[in-house]
């Protein structure tokens, strides 16, 4: 898969690190660049957590890493409260309660690993920041959050975080093993490598790329052109999946957020991603990513099958 030379080296951090998962792996370098949330689901061993910290890691941003639980106390994500006394002109004494940012507040791009387990408390201020990226009056310097969560079963423990919370990020990925998947390749890669002694457990992956260029790069985006034509073929999506696949309001969620406007930005990063300044019908796989969990998961399993027609419909 074709990357600008400048992200190149993200990409390939993300290969040293880990076997396959090509399609995770192109999502997050696209969330990284459009200064997108990104929200991973998948079982224990699939590597979402380590993709999402050498992505991270491997951007030179600011870096907060936190694996949530039922016990997560929001100062432990925010910074620790202090309380400080001041005396009044009546001789009284006042309490004054304010936070010293740390962790998110902080941070330019952060990992929250296994976010469901979160209690409720701790959970609905940390999606407020992520949504509006700020903490009470002050905004924070966050441009990607990369959350990872186990499927939603019995078998993990797990709470679904509901649509709405999920809608707070912009990329959305279901990963499987490989060994579950199709991709039989990788699978055999990974072996080969284990033999080889090719892989190993290392920490304190190096920055590859600086914050000027994803300036940089967060500017093109911005400048990408989007013909006519793409913008047709989004309309055109979202008509196919209300009218003949059925999505509502009491199975999707369709906002104009989504569809209007991030999936705008989002096409535009594929192509500054692939080095291009224009937006093609072909960058409108990126669709998958957006809608993983905003839409049922049978339609989900049909729209490579859908852009497919809508691509070979407008060439």
């Amino acid at each position: 898969m074709t990357v600008d030379p400048r992200v190149a080296p993200l990409r390939e951090a993300l290969d040293r690190a880990v076997v396959g998962h090509d399609d995770a792996k192109q999502a997050i370098l696209l969330a990284i660049l459009c200064r997108e949330h990104v929200y991973i689901e998948g079982p224990p061993g699939t590597a979402k957590t380590r993709m999402a910290e050498v992505a991270s890691r491997a951007s030179d941003l600011e870096f907060f890493f936190y694996q949530l639980h039922r016990d997560t106390r929001l100062p432990e994500l925010v910074g620790d409260v202090v309380l400080e006394r001041r005396q009044t002109e009546d001789g009284g004494e006042l309490i004054h309660q304010r936070t010293l940012p740390g962790g998110i507040l902080t941070a330019e791009v952060c990992v929250l690993d296994d976010i469901s387990r979160a209690p409720g408390e701790a959970l609905n201020v940390l999606l407020q920041i992520l949504n509006e990226r700020r903490f009470g009056e002050v905004s924070i310097p966050l441009l990607t959050a990369i959350a990872t969560s186990n499927p939603a079963s019995d078998e993990y423990y797990n709470e679904p975080l509901d649509p709405a919370n999920l809608d707070r990020f912009a990329v959305q990925l279901r990963v499987a093993s490989l060994l579950g998947g199709d991709d039989q390749e990788s699978a055999r890669s990974l072996i080969d490598r284990f033999v080889a002694g090719e892989v190993r457990e290392e920490h304190g992956t190096q920055a590859v790329c600086d914050r000027s260029t994803l300036d940089e790069l967060y500017a093109e985006i911005g400048r990408a052109a989007v013909p006519e034509s793409v913008k047709d073929a989004l309309l055109e999506l979202f008509r196919a999946l209300v009218v003949e696949h059925g999505c509502n309001e009491t199975n999707s969620l369709l906002t104009d957020r989504s569809f209007l406007v991030k999936s705008i930005k989002l096409l535009r990063g594929a192509a500054v991603l692939a080095g291009r300044d224009h937006v093609t019908t072909a960058d409108l796989g990126v669709m998958r990513w957006m809608t993983t969990f905003r839409i049922p998961e049978h339609v989900h399993a049909q729209l490579p099958e859908l852009l497919g027609k809508i691509a070979r419909d407008r060439s």
